[in-house]
């Protein structure tokens, strides 16, 4: 603000958040503020990596600000309204005081807003050029996941607003108002873990993140600013016992998953059939995988199981545990260098409604990859999606030898994920398959994996596919088109 359009010096009274320490630097100001309680037997047994990583980088953005947000010099603030944008709780009050009467006529202009979206305003009197207005949800235990949903998506469209105008500092407001029910420790995980994932991937341009909250709040924040931005090591160690077991998707969105993990016949989904040519060329191989070690010798539990010595109970219990460890490794590790060949990925609807899921089997560099983060991907991908019904289409075209996953390693995999895995995927479509790609999946799916083979459709062409699910609800590589107009004599354009 120009010092001409402030001769009373009203300015004064915002806050240079530049001079506010930033969260990284609260570790050495506060000391440590873990508690103490956690014995080393509850520390130890954490064997795997925390999913909110030590990360110095994102902590010397996040500031922890206790007091009014219409008074931050940030690029922009957050203000929480109701969807006519005219509430009155303190926080909104606060900023039409101090933005002037030109902020409430630009408002009229937006025509309301829908609860978990966010709308961009200039900041008129403010310190903060901008204020992005959002509304949360009302709280109802009834309809818990709508609410975590719509507040996720609250943060989520602030952050996605910030980005796309390239703007450096946001201040945070507390979202979920009292007003509206939700209850406070609640809605700060969903924070937390919602700016945490979009940093970490979409967060080069923000500079700084400002929390902003009331003395009440601030007691929450601090308990929990820990958990999901660990200033250390050793804080990072400690938390992690803490950390809920529920930590969204991998942007942060909330899920619905199965809170009790079950055994049963676990599917082969997309690397069971992507199998082709090659099913018996290289048996024995995968019991050097990581994750077969993880898993253990299955056949040797099952004769324990026959034997008398391990109880099914005690068997699902060690599965229960065993995929735990790779769905915290999965929601902690880098896995970008396998998200990037864009082998696996979720498109639209089938014409029953069920979530599309697509692999193409040219994009799998078996030769090349890293089979456990391969392995550490499919789990992170598929691990939400299959909490409900979908279906997957396998795209076989243009596979060559260096594409195909041995028989050992399928196996391997089946009985490593989850039931749920198997028990809502509905359909496996299977394009372009190949005489002797059918004759191994018959195999597979025959003598290795129960369950599966009356699922497996093959589909010699896209118009088949377009039977079951319409062109403009799945992505399909152009090649994959190319393929199918040379060799069934359709131009690029049939069906879509």
């Amino acid at each position: 603000m120009p010092e001409g359009m402030d001769p009373l010096g009203a300015r004064s009274q915002f806050v240079d958040i530049q001079t506010l320490p930033t969260w990284q630097q609260q570790l050495k100001e506060n000391g440590e503020c873990i508690p103490q309680d956690l014995s080393d037997s509850l520390i130890s047994q954490q064997s795997f990596p925390s999913p909110f990583p030590f990360r110095p980088d994102i902590n010397r953005k996040i500031i922890l600000f206790n007091g009014d947000v219409a008074l931050l010099n940030c690029t922009a603030i957050t203000n929480t309204s109701n969807e006519l944008l005219n509430d009155k709780n303190p926080v909104s009050e606060r900023i039409h005081q101090l933005a002037g009467p030109e902020l409430k006529d630009e408002l009229l202009k937006l025509k309301g807003c829908r609860t978990g979206e966010a709308k961009l305003t200039k900041g008129f009197n403010l310190a903060a050029r901008f204020i992005i207005h959002t509304v949360g949800p009302k709280y109802k235990a009834k309809y818990r996941t709508a609410a975590e949903s719509s507040l996720y998506s609250c943060y989520r469209n602030i952050l996605q607003i910030a980005t796309e105008q390239s703007m450096a500092s946001i201040g945070f407001s507390v979202v979920n108002t009292a007003k509206r029910g939700y209850p406070l420790e609640d809605a700060t995980h969903i924070a937390f873990r919602t700016v945490r994932r979009f940093l970490e991937k979409h967060g080069s341009s923000i500079e700084a993140v400002v929390f902003s909250v009331s003395d009440t709040e601030k007691a929450v924040y601090m308990k929990f600013l820990p958990l999901y931005y660990p200033r250390s090591e050793e804080e990072e160690r400690l938390c992690l016992p803490l950390v809920p077991a529920d930590i969204g998707n991998a942007d942060g969105e909330p899920v619905v998953p199965e809170r009790q993990i079950r055994i049963a016949e676990k599917p082969g989904s997309l690397e069971a059939d992507s199998e082709d040519d090659n099913l018996e060329s290289d048996l024995g191989q995968v019991g050097n995988h990581a994750f077969a070690r993880m898993e253990g010798d299955v056949d040797k539990q099952r004769k324990l199981i026959l034997q008398g010595h391990m109880s099914e109970v005690t068997m699902q219990k060690q599965h229960q545990r065993n995929y735990n460890r790779w769905l915290c490794r999965a929601r902690a590790e880098d896995l970008s260098d396998i998200a990037a060949l864009k082998a696996l990925y979720q498109t639209g609807v089938d014409m029953c409604g069920r979530t599309v899921m697509v692999a193409v089997g040219r994009n799998i560099p078996v030769t090349v990859i890293d089979v456990e983060k391969a392995l550490l991907y499919f789990i992170h991908v598929m691990d939400h999606i299959a909490v409900k019904e979908y279906v997957m289409v396998y795209f076989h075209t243009l596979t060559g030898e260096h594409n195909h996953l041995d028989a050992e390693f399928l196996k391997n995999l089946h009985d490593t994920v989850d039931a749920k895995f198997k028990k809502n995927l509905k359909a496996f479509y299977f394009v372009h398959p190949t005489f002797r790609a059918k004759v191994s999946t018959w195999f597979f799916t025959t003598f290795s994996v129960s369950g599966m083979k009356d699922k497996v459709r093959y589909l010699d062409n896209l118009e088949q596919l377009f039977n079951c699910v319409r062109p403009d609800q799945i992505d399909i590589p152009p090649f994959v088109m190319d393929y199918d107009a040379r060799v069934n004599g359709r131009s690029q354009s049939s069906g879509l």
